[in-house]
C-alpha cells in the first residue's frame, strides 16, 4: 500500500535500504505517518518557512514536513545509510530538500537558511539534550530561529517544562524557562516506534522569549549548576562551590539563605546570576 504522498511505507523503505536503527546512534525510527503528519502540523502551519530537522532516518518526518507546506527542509543526518532513501524524498519534492550529511553537534544551524526558520526532529535520544541547550544559547538572541517542535523521552520532556512548583525541576528548566515557553503538546506511545524504546516519549514546543530576563549566560549556567549540584543543600551552602561567599550573593537576589535551589524560580535565578562579581 502506497503513503498518502506517493511515497513507499515507511516499513518498505527501510526493509529496501536496510535501514534496522543502531543504538549507537541513538535511533528509533516513527513509522506511523499520521503520528509524523501530527508533529509536523504541531511545527506549522510552514508556508514560507525552511525547517532544520535533525536525525531524519528514513525520512518519516520529512516528508510529513513537506506534505504540510514546508517552503524547504534542510535535513542533517550523519547515518549514511540513510541518504539513498532521503534523496528518493528529495526527487519526489524537487528543490525543496536539502540533506547534509554529519553530525549535529557539529553544525552550525544558524547559517543552514535565512529567512523564516523553524527547528523540527524526532531528536536522536543520545545527543538531545545537548543540541537543546545548543540552541537555546544562540547568540545573538533572539535566534535564528522562530521555535522548535521536539521530540525527547518523557522524563526530559517533564524536566525541560518543570518550574519550582513541580518535582522535576532543574537546572535544565531554569535554562529552557529564562529564553522560551515551553509546553507539552503530546505524549507517543513506544509501539510507535521500531525498535520500540523502553519509554513514552512527549513532543515538546519551545517559542522563544524574544525579550528574556537580562543576564550573562555563563553566570546563570554557573549559578544553576552550583545549586542543582547539591539541590538538597540549602543555597547558602551549595553556592560555595562558586568561590565566593554565598551570604551577600542571597541578600543581593532576595533570597533567604536557608532556601534550596528547586524552591527558586527563573527570575530569582536570574537575579542571583546578576550579583555574581
Amino acid at each position: 500500500m502506497t503513503a498518502q504522498d506517493g511515497l513507499p511505507p515507511l516499513r518498505d523503505v527501510i526493509a529496501t535500504h536496510g535501514l534496522q536503527a543502531m543504538k549507537a546512534l541513538g535511533q528509533n525510527f516513527l513509522l506511523d505517518l499520521n503520528l509524523t503528519g501530527r508533529i509536523a502540523r504541531a511545527a506549522g502551519p510552514l508556508e514560507d518557512v525552511t525547517v532544520i530537522e535533525v536525525g531524519p532516518g528514513p525520512g518519516g518526518l520529512t516528508r510529513a514536513l513537506l506534505a504540510e507546506g514546508a517552503k524547504k527542509v534542510v535535513a542533517i543526518e550523519r547515518d549514511r545509510r540513510c541518504l539513498d532513501a532521503l534523496a528518493e524524498i528529495a526527487a519526489h519534492y524537487p528543490g525543496r530538500l536539502e540533506v547534509i550529511e554529519g553530525d549535529a553537534m557539529q553544525v552550525d544551524m544558524s547559517k543552514l537558511a535565512t529567512g523564516r526558520v523553524r527547528i523540527a526532529a524526532n531528536l536522536p535520544y543520545n545527543i538531545a539534550t545537548p543540541l537543546l541547550l545548543g540552541w537555546l544559547q544562540s547568540e545573538p538572541w533572539p535566534p535564528f530561529y522562530e521555535k522548535m517542535t521536539l521530540m525527547f523521552q518523557r522524563e526530559v520532556a517533564e524536566r525541560i517544562v518543570a518550574t519550582n512548583a513541580d518535582d522535576a525541576y532543574g537546572r535544565l528548566g531554569v535554562m529552557c524557562g529564562w529564553r522560551s515557553e515551553a509546553r507539552i503538546l503530546f505524549d507517543i506511545s513506544p509501539k510507535a516506534f521500531t525498535p520500540p524504546p523502553k519509554v513514552v516519549s512527549s513532543v515538546v514546543e519551545l517559542v522563544p522569549r524574544q525579550t528574556p530576563l537580562a543576564c550573562e549566560r555563563a553566570k546563570l549556567e554557573r549559578v544553576t549548576a552550583a545549586a542543582f549540584g547539591q539541590r538538597r543543600k540549602m543555597l547558602r551552602q551549595s553556592l560555595k562551590s562558586l568561590g565566593t561567599d554565598p551570604l551577600p550573593l542571597l541578600a543581593a537576589a532576595g533570597i533567604v539563605e536557608t532556601a534550596r535551589a528547586e524552591e527558586i524560580d527563573v527570575a530569582r535565578f536570574v537575579r542571583l546570576a546578576n550579583a555574581l562579581p
